[in-house]
């Protein structure tokens, strides 16, 4: 096999992660072997057929990147280099969108995105679809959700997940009333029905839960989340939940069993040593595995992208 899997760091971080499991908590380990350009934030990446990978991240008009091997990574532009006129009604006129979500289905690429301002609940999500998912080739399929000043939840960070049925769902949200997921018509990419249920929540702590990805592996779907305070630099106190069910749309539990919508979410990853608030994670699956791809902060600020391996013990993620 080629990329990652021969590669000397790779090769390594693979041999080695049973004994580095064993001397560290699970939340304090650290990120595996990342080269090149490895600023990101909110990635979400995709592994094409061909066998290569492209990353997606907030930044002007949608930032991405490519890779060979899963290691070392190159800038690449913006998704759209003309600008996305349809977005800056909910940005204030900025270029800045948010959390994109990268998912290859029907021979091509699907990007859902957010469009909103720091700390404002006007905010919508868009759909864009691409053959090669590579930069200026991506079609605006349009609005998909949105919410307002007095809609209670907040349409940002979404994520596509097509339950074992191959019925697709998007699930959204950030702090205001947690964390929300629509049904999808899998012709059109946009929601089937105006009905949202309610996945995560926390009643205290400022409800800041927020950056949902859900994953399918065997018979549990496993809600991943980020808790507490992002975009605050060496600072930040991003942390990485997770919960499952047996249902796509709930109710998704902790490890002890606490719903998710009552606070609950197992830490899988929090700071420690000069990782700084790692946070909003997304999964893809590859030959070696699921693969964790997160951001986090190095002690001087700057956002780097995070990479792991997860292996399940029992039913339940374990971040190698």
């Amino acid at each position: 096999m080629s990329g990652p899997k021969t590669s000397s760091c790779m090769l390594a971080w693979n041999a080695n992660a049973n004994a580095v499991a064993a001397l560290v908590p699970r939340q304090n380990v650290n990120p595996g072997p990342v080269k090149g350009d490895t600023f990101i934030h909110d990635p979400t990446v995709v592994k094409t057929p061909g066998g290569s990978y492209i990353a997606a991240f907030t930044g002007d008009n949608i930032q991405m990147k490519q890779s060979s091997d899963r290691t070392t990574w190159r800038d690449v532009g913006a998704a759209f280099p003309s600008g996305a006129s349809w977005t800056t009604p909910y940005t204030n006129g900025d270029k800045n969108l948010w959390a994109p979500d990268l998912s290859y289905h029907n021979s091509q690429y699907y990007m859902y995105y957010s469009a909103s301002s720091f700390g404002s609940s006007k905010s919508a999500i868009f759909l864009a679809t691409s053959k090669s998912g590579l930069p200026n080739t991506w079609t605006n399929q349009g609005l998909v959700i949105e919410s307002t000043t007095s809609s209670g939840y907040n349409a940002i960070d979404p994520n596509l997940i097509v339950d074992a049925s191959g019925k697709w769902w998007l699930s959204f949200g950030s702090f205001w009333s947690g964390i929300k997921l629509v049904p999808l018509n899998a012709s059109t990419g946009k929601p089937s029905s105006s009905t949202l249920t309610s996945l995560a929540f926390r009643p205290t702590n400022g409800g800041a839960v927020e950056g949902p990805f859900i994953t399918r592996k065997d018979s549990y779907y496993y809600l991943w989340v980020s808790f507490d305070a992002c975009c605050k630099g060496a600072a930040s106190t991003y942390n990485i939940r997770v919960g499952r069910s047996t249902k796509v749309n709930g109710p998704y539990v902790d490890k002890a069993g606490v719903d998710m919508m009552k606070g609950g979410g197992t830490l899988m990853m929090s700071s420690h040593g000069s990782i700084h608030g790692p946070g909003h994670n997304a999964v893809f699956t590859d030959t070696d595995g699921d693969v964790l791809v997160y951001h986090y902060y190095r002690d001087d600020g700057v956002a780097q992208m995070g990479i792991n391996l997860i292996r399940y013990d029992s039913g339940w993620p374990v971040i190698y």
